[in-house]
């Protein structure tokens, strides 16, 4: 297996298991990064751009990320109320005066980020076309009766967080999404991460697909997923379909059109070390230069704000403020870890007790919502190689 890049002594088994995703896992084409301490101790990677392609991955290869990227822009909202110019405790309304319809004037900022709006569906899902119009997906949004009375409850917001936080970044700052996070975060920690693929970084970024896993024989003795899960994913009329489904028909991933436009929940587009360095970035100064979060904030971003079962997920999940923390459907590197998965592959978290960050980028998908396998064994690799 010709496997590109380095690992500092003693993070060797995430080489070996980054090789055995190849061999065992069917991986197509992927990157691995981690830092420690600010400095980068793992850089890897391997297979194909594309994932139906024959152009080899290179150094820069970028990939789009999924929901990893809603890590990112609660980073984003963060560092603003880190600034003094956004109230976690204020109502929505307060910044956003339209969203105050259809029993929403008590919502507040941090359930937007937590996942206790109560809007994680839409009465009328968007075209990918509408869904790419940040004003018309703010104002569908806005229009959107809760399920659930704000804040008594938690469901992961799917699609629609996106439109929430990202409505919000533009009344506070007066700057879309997309501008704000290059030039206040990726900017100046040097990460290649993007939410709206400039015309110039095309090139670099692989097609993907969904794929599935090789057979494996031991599968049928191994434990089926909840009942329930099964049927909330299968029920048309159930919240976790309606969550997914806010966008209808789903969007091609692989369109310019798509890669350009900045879906705050779904479209970040990253290379692993890119997504790594952002983690990194949060809690410590990356190559002795620029911190992003105060001690204070990254505290703040590994505390629990939402746990228990999840009204879209169905299973248990743990939120802080907009990022997903350690438990057993999201098993990250300690219970301090603090980050977000993307759908069927990509994850970038940050532990500040290890001082540890973490970034995984793919190009084929798998079915899993919060803890992909081949992240995973990268993942137990890592703490083997940190952790007592």
């Amino acid at each position: 297996m010709d496997v590109n890049g380095t690992v500092a002594e003693g993070f060797e088994p995430v080489r070996e298991a980054f090789v055995r995703n190849f061999e065992v896992l069917g991986e197509r084409g992927a990157a691995v990064a981690v830092y420690r301490g600010g400095h980068k101790v793992v850089d890897l990677w391997c297979g194909t751009k594309d994932v139906d392609g024959t152009e080899p991955w290179q150094r820069g290869t970028a990939q789009i990320v999924r929901s990893a990227t809603k890590g990112v822009v609660a980073a984003a909202l963060l560092l603003l109320h880190q600034r003094g110019e956004l109230d976690l405790d204020a109502p929505v309304g307060e910044y956003w005066p339209q969203y105050k319809a259809a029993g929403k004037e008590r919502t507040r900022v941090w359930h937007l980020l937590a996942h206790r709006a109560g809007v994680p569906v839409l009465d009328r899902p968007l075209t990918p076309a509408r869904a790419l119009d940040p004003v018309a997906a703010a104002e569908a949004v806005a229009a959107q009766a809760p399920v659930w009375e704000p804040g008594t409850d938690h469901g992961y917001h799917a699609q629609t967080y996106g439109w929430l936080t990202g409505e919000l970044v533009r009344r506070v700052t007066g700057r879309e999404i997309g501008d704000w996070i290059a030039d206040e975060i990726a900017g100046p920690v040097g990460a290649d991460l993007w939410l709206g693929l400039p015309p110039g970084e095309t090139a670099r970024v692989g097609r993907v697909a969904q794929v599935d896993p090789p057979a494996d024989p031991a599968a049928a003795l191994r434990i089926r997923p909840k009942r329930a899960v099964a049927d909330a994913y299968a029920d048309p009329d159930s919240l976790t379909r309606r969550a997914f489904a806010a966008i209808t028909p789903q969007p091609d991933e692989n369109d310019p059109a798509y890669r350009a436009a900045v879906l705050p929940a779904s479209n970040g587009i990253a290379t692993a070390d890119g997504l790594a360095r952002v983690y990194a970035s949060l809690i410590g100064e990356v190559d002795g230069g620029t911190r992003l979060f105060t001690p204070e904030t990254a505290e703040l971003a590994g505390a629990e704000r939402s746990a228990g079962p999840d009204r879209v997920l169905v299973v248990s999940t743990r939120f802080g403020l907009g990022h997903m923390l350690h438990g057993a459907t999201s098993p990250l590197l300690s219970p301090a870890s603090f980050g977000h998965p993307g759908r069927g592959g990509s994850l970038g978290f940050a532990d500040p007790d290890a001082g540890v960050a973490f970034g995984y980028v793919t190009n084929g998908f798998r079915k899993s919502v919060t803890a992909d396998p081949r992240a995973q064994a990268l993942l137990r690799a890592v703490r083997n190689a940190v952790l007592p």
